[in-house]
């Protein structure tokens, strides 16, 4: 999803009349991440989270297959994970199948192509949680026959039997989540997700990884809706604190919060107070080329500075011993912004 340095700026404005004041931006280290796609410098969020999710440049509308290349799969962060035992989840406000939930979960030559991603959900990576808009080829019916039990409104969500569930789909409507702005009445917010996907996650000692994606920030940049976008952000910052609190205990995790793109072009110009949007600007109603915020908390945080690439993401995590035969205990990722979390057992 897209959200660049100046969208941080305005939602920390509205929510508290100061810059610098969401929650990742707590965080003690701070980066810039160039997103640029193999074949084009401005990337969509199929390429970008790819980047993130393998280490690869891969073309816009590909989800975690070597194109340009052989077409292959690329392992993802996700698969990885599962390889050494952890749980894993997919949480968005985006229909579940969107484009980067998908590269973690999924290997497809087109964005597009809805019902592989589900069917590659269901049936090949099958992550214990898949939280998100439903429709957009993942169903209710699907999804039990592959043995996930299906929630589709906050009550049923808020209600589950965390202790015993072990594959979840939440399907939430039929596309994307509503915006905060109009009120999602009796479907879940974001950080209400991340924190029932965590309960579940939690169950074992083996460890997790989890990708919580904002991914309507994005929408409202799309459409120039700085009132949308502001609230979404806000919202998302709540589901990064609410993740935080349950976790910073833990001195084998890192925190990364970074982003697919900057959407809008986006400029926030005059502070206006608490609770007053900002004075601002768009440039565009497309994605920019421009880098985007990263930020990080925790083991091997300090390694995340300076101008980094959305594949060296993956080389931070693996200073964390991912790849050595070190016992990783969890791993947590959050979209976009996107926040990962990763841990080792020493």
């Amino acid at each position: 999803m897209g959200m660049g340095f100046e969208a941080v700026k305005a939602a920390s404005i509205y929510a508290s009349g100061e810059t610098g004041t969401l929650s990742f931006e707590q965080f003690p280290h701070h980066a810039e991440v160039a997103t640029q796609a193999a074949n084009t410098p401005m990337t969509d969020s199929a390429a970008a989270a790819t980047a993130m999710a393998t280490g690869h440049k891969v073309n816009n509308g590909v989800i975690s297959m070597a194109i340009p290349g052989d077409g292959t799969p690329l392992k993802t962060l996700l698969e990885i994970s599962q390889d050494l035992n952890k749980r894993t989840g997919l949480v968005s406000t985006t229909y579940i199948t969107q484009a980067t939930p998908a590269t973690f979960g999924a290997h497809n030559s087109q964005r597009n192509n809805l019902g592989e991603i589900a069917h590659d959900y269901l049936h090949l990576t099958r992550p214990n949680v898949l939280f998100g808009g439903g429709g957009n080829g993942i169903t209710e019916e699907r999804a039990e026959t592959s043995r996930y039990t299906v929630v589709t409104d906050r009550n049923e969500l808020l209600n589950l039997n965390t202790e015993t569930e072990i594959l979840v789909s939440g399907q939430f409507g039929q596309t994307n989540l509503p915006y905060m702005y109009d009120g999602t009445e009796e479907l879940p917010h974001l950080s209400e997700m991340a924190s029932v996907a965590l309960d579940i996650l939690l169950q074992t000692d083996e460890g997790f990884f989890l990708l919580v994606e904002g991914g309507r920030i994005d929408h409202a940049g799309h459409s120039n809706d700085i009132d949308r976008q502001v609230l979404e952000t806000i919202e998302f910052s709540k589901a990064v604190q609410t993740v935080y609190e349950r976790v910073s205990d833990n001195d084998d995790t890192i925190i990364l919060v970074t982003a697919d793109h900057e959407t809008g072009g986006l400029r926030a110009h005059q502070n206006n107070g608490k609770g007053k949007i900002p004075e601002i600007s768009w440039s565009t109603g497309g994605h920019t080329v421009s880098n985007v915020p990263l930020y990080a908390w925790g083991k091997n945080a300090e390694s995340v500075e300076g101008v980094m690439n959305n594949t060296d993401l993956i080389n931070v995590i693996s200073h964390n011993s991912i790849f050595s035969g070190v016992q990783l205990r969890r791993v947590l990722t959050k979209y976009p912004m996107k926040w990962t979390r990763f841990s080792k057992k020493l």
